[in-house]
């Protein structure tokens, strides 16, 4: 007979896996370093974990890296978060493109200096056409807003006259969200022992089995991930059917 533990064994990995990637600031405090060590770190573990769920065939991962309420921070912590995203976009450029990763960066772009425009523009372009793992990286984003814009957008189509109300579906809405395109997640993990969504994928994590583990961001790495694999793969998905 087969066991559980022999079809976690042979099962593929979740197709789309997104973080919340959450307590860099408190793994700092706790070593008495200044909130911007967490961050340093965690991006030590943005790069481990790239590089993990390519390795392991996951197609698509989207991570968490600064929401629309985070501007509500200390001023000086954010400058430090935006200081490391282009260093990110920077050095990790050549990564990318060496294992076929593919960025995408969804969020409210107008809210972001302009050089970090142009860093997004340029990083976006020379992967587009790699074949590897999508990175989504979601940056000012907020689920809300997201959904409020997608609403507006076919408001605006449906006042001139381009599609009758009546049509709108619920593909005509994904249609009008910034993750066209990608499916919505498998698996969603958030770290830090929180049990939130916190604005993220709101319409897109309607059906996805959700991961939570007390382990801080910056101490996140393969193990952890495969761990969070394990759980999603001990879930019966039924997407609100029943398994009888």
């Amino acid at each position: 007979m087969e066991t559980a533990t022999s079809r976690d064994t042979h099962a593929a990995p979740p197709k789309h896996i997104a973080i919340i990637m959450d307590g860099n600031g408190r793994w700092a405090i706790s070593r008495g370093l200044p909130r911007v060590a967490g961050h340093q770190r965690g991006a030590d573990a943005v790069r481990a974990t790239v590089r993990a769920c390519g390795e392991l065939g996951v197609d698509f991962l989207t991570l968490y890296a600064f929401s629309s309420e985070n501007w509500k921070r200390p001023a000086d912590e954010v400058q430090d978060l935006m200081s490391l995203l282009r260093l990110y976009l920077r050095r990790e450029l050549a990564e990318l493109a060496t294992n076929g990763v593919r960025l995408r960066v969804i969020g409210d772009r107008a809210g972001l200096d302009s050089d970090i425009q142009d860093l997004i523009r340029e990083a976006e372009e020379a992967t587009a056409k790699n074949g590897g793992l999508t990175l989504t990286v979601a940056l000012n984003y907020g689920g809300r807003n997201e959904i409020v814009a997608a609403v507006q957008e076919i408001a605006r189509e449906v006042s001139g006259g381009l599609i009758e109300a009546n049509a709108i579906t619920a593909s005509v809405i994904e249609a009008h969200l910034q993750t066209d395109g990608i499916p919505d997640p498998d698996l969603l993990i958030r770290t830090s022992g929180e049990h939130r969504l916190s604005n993220f994928l709101l319409w897109q994590t309607a059906y996805t089995e959700l991961v939570f583990t007390p382990v801080l961001w910056p101490d996140f790495g393969r193990k952890e991930l495969e761990e969070s694999i394990r759980e999603y793969r001990r879930r019966e998905r039924r997407y609100g059917g029943s398994s009888t």
